[in-house]
C-alpha cells in the first residue's frame, strides 16, 4: 500500500506539461515536414543531376556514332596528337582508342580496360555498333564505357564518363541536407519551446491561482488578467467566477447569521411559554387561553420565517429554465390568490406589452410578497390594492408595482427595506420576518432588474420591481 502511495510523487509535472507538450509536438511536427521535404528535394535533385549526367553520356555517344557512320574514319582520326581532336574528343570524357587487333594505340586518361566484347565490336564490319558497359571500376572511381565500331574491322573508340564525382557531389549535398535538417530541428524546437513559453505563461498563472484558491479556500484571491484572447477570456471568466463565489459564500454567511439573529427571538419565546406549560394547572383560565393562543402565533411566525428562508435560498438558484411569460396574467394569478387568503379587493391594470423572458416561479413569489406586504399593512383599509403591470418604459423592460392606502413608509426607511430581515420601527409590532421584500430584490436583480419603493400621492405606498428578462437556455 505505501508503494502505491509513492507512485504520484514520481511523475514530475514539468515531463508532461502543456508547454513541454507543445514544444515537443511543435518539434515533431517541424522535423516530420522538414524530413519530408528534405528527402523530396534531395531525391528530386539526385534524379535529375543523374538523369543529366546520363542525357549527356547518351547525346555524345551518339554523337560518336554518328560521325563514324557518315564518314570513313581511323583510329588516327581519334588520337590525342591529331589536329582537332578536340572536336571528337567531348569535354569532360576520356576517350580510349583501340586498333584493328583490338590493341589500345592510345592509351585514356586513365586507361579503360578492354574485355572480350569490346573486341568483337572491333572486328565489326558495321561502323557505329556499340557495346556499353555500366559501374565500370577504374582507378579507384566509377565509370560508364561505351565501345563504338569504326567498321571494316578498322578498330574502335572507347568513350567513358565518371559517374562517381557525381555520386560524391550527391553526398556531400545530402550532408548539408541532414545538416540543414538537423539545425532547421533544433532550431524549431528552440522556437517551439519559447512559443509554448510564451503561449502557456498566462495559463501557468491561471493555474497556479487555481491551486492557491483550492490550498487556501480563500475566494478573494485577484486574479491576473491580460491579453484579448482565448486565454485572457479565460482570465476574465475565472475572475468573474471567483467574484460570484465570494459573494454567493459572504451571501451565504450573511444569511446565516441575519437567520440565527431572527430564530433565536422566537425560539426564546417559546421556551418561557413551554416553561409556563409545566404548571399550566394554576394558571387562570384567561392566562390559559392567552398562553395557548401565543404558542400558535409564535409557531405561525416561525413556520413563515423557516418558509421564506428555504424561498430566499431557492431564489438564488436559476435552476428554473427560463421562459416566455405574461406579467399580466402572472399578475392575475396572484390577485386571485390574494382574494381568497385576505378578502380584500385587489385589482389589475396592464398596459403595453407586458411578456418577458423569466423564471415563472420566482416572478409569481416577488409578486405575492408584494400584495401579502401591501394587505398587511393595509389591514383596515377599505380601498382596493392594486397591482399595476406596466410595459416598456424601455425596450424589453416590464415593470411591476403594488399600490395601497396603508400608512406609508418613512422616508429614512425607503432605501432599506429591501434589505434581509430590516423591519421599519413601526412594522416590528406586526407578523413577519423581514424577508418578504428581500426575496423580491433577489428575484428583480435576477431578471436584470431592481426593486423600488416610493410614498404615495395621498397616502400608503407603492412598491415594485422592474424585469428586463433574461435570455431562454
Amino acid at each position: 500500500m505505501s508503494r502505491l502511495r509513492w507512485l504520484p510523487t514520481l511523475r514530475r509535472p514539468g515531463l508532461v506539461s502543456l508547454r513541454t507538450t507543445f514544444a515537443v509536438s511543435f518539434a515533431a511536427v517541424t522535423a516530420a515536414v522538414t524530413v519530408l521535404v528534405g528527402v523530396l528535394s534531395y531525391s528530386a535533385a539526385a534524379r535529375l543531376v543523374r538523369v543529366d549526367q546520363e542525357s549527356v553520356f547518351d547525346q555524345v555517344v551518339q554523337d560518336v556514332r554518328d560521325e563514324v557512320s557518315r564518314h570513313r574514319m581511323t583510329p588516327e582520326d581519334f588520337s590525342s596528337s591529331a589536329p582537332g581532336h578536340d572536336v571528337v574528343r567531348p569535354a569532360r570524357t576520356d576517350v580510349q582508342v583501340l586498333g584493328p587487333n583490338g590493341d589500345v594505340v592510345d592509351r585514356g586518361r586513365p586507361g579503360l580496360p578492354v574485355t572480350a566484347a569490346d573486341r568483337s565490336i572491333v572486328e565489326s564490319r558495321a561502323a557505329g555498333r556499340m557495346v556499353e558497359h555500366k559501374d565500370v571500376d577504374v582507378a579507384e572511381d566509377v565509370y560508364r564505357i561505351a565501345t563504338v565500331s569504326l567498321g571494316d574491322g578498322r578498330g574502335a573508340v572507347q568513350v567513358a564518363q565518371e559517374f562517381s564525382d557525381t555520386e560524391d557531389l550527391l553526398r556531400a549535398l545530402q550532408q548539408r541536407t541532414l545538416i540543414l535538417m538537423g539545425a532547421v530541428v533544433l532550431g524549431a524546437g528552440l522556437f517551439g519551446w519559447w512559443l509554448a513559453r510564451r503561449i502557456t505563461r498566462r495559463l501557468i498563472i491561471l493555474t497556479s491561482a487555481a491551486e492557491n484558491v483550492a490550498r487556501t479556500r480563500r475566494l478573494g484571491i485577484e486574479v491576473p488578467v491580460t491579453g484579448y484572447d482565448e486565454v485572457g477570456r479565460l482570465g476574465r471568466a475565472f475572475d468573474r467566477m471567483l467574484g460570484r463565489l465570494a459573494q454567493s459564500e459572504e451571501d451565504q454567511r450573511r444569511l446565516v447569521q441575519d437567520a440565527g439573529h431572527e430564530l433565536r427571538t422566537p425560539l426564546t419565546s417559546l421556551r418561557t411559554n413551554i416553561s409556563l406549560l409545566r404548571r399550566i394547572d394554576e394558571l387562570p383560565p384567561a392566562a390559559r387561553e392567552d398562553l395557548v393562543a401565543d404558542l400558535g402565533q409564535e409557531a405561525r411566525e416561525l413556520t413563515d420565517l423557516v418558509n421564506e428562508l428555504v424561498d430566499l435560498a431557492a431564489g438564488q438558484s436559476d435552476s428554473e429554465p427560463p421562459q416566455r411569460v405574461d406579467l399580466a396574467e402572472i399578475a392575475e394569478d396572484v390577485a386571485g390568490l390574494a382574494r381568497r387568503r385576505t378578502g380584500r379587493e385587489v385589482r389589475v391594470r396592464a398596459s403595453g406589452d407586458t411578456t418577458t423572458d423569466g423564471r415563472p416561479g420566482m416572478l409569481q413569489r416577488a409578486m405575492s410578497n408584494l400584495v401579502e406586504n401591501a394587505a398587511k399593512f393595509d389591514r383596515d383599509g377599505t380601498g382596493p390594492i392594486e397591482i399595476a403591470v406596466l410595459g416598456p418604459a424601455r425596450p424589453g423592460t416590464v415593470r411591476v408595482e403594488v399600490l395601497d392606502r396603508g400608512p406609508g413608509i418613512a422616508e429614512c426607511d425607503l432605501l432599506r427595506i429591501f434589505d434581509r430581515f430590516y423591519r421599519a420601527t413601526d412594522a416590528r409590532s406586526l407578523p413577519g420576518s423581514g424577508l418578504g421584500l428581500s426575496i423580491v430584490r433577489e428575484v428583480a436583480t435576477a431578471h436584470g432588474g431592481a426593486p423600488f419603493a416610493f410614498r404615495r400621492e395621498g397616502g400608503g405606498s407603492v412598491i415594485g420591481f422592474s424585469v428586463v428578462g433574461v435570455p431562454p437556455a
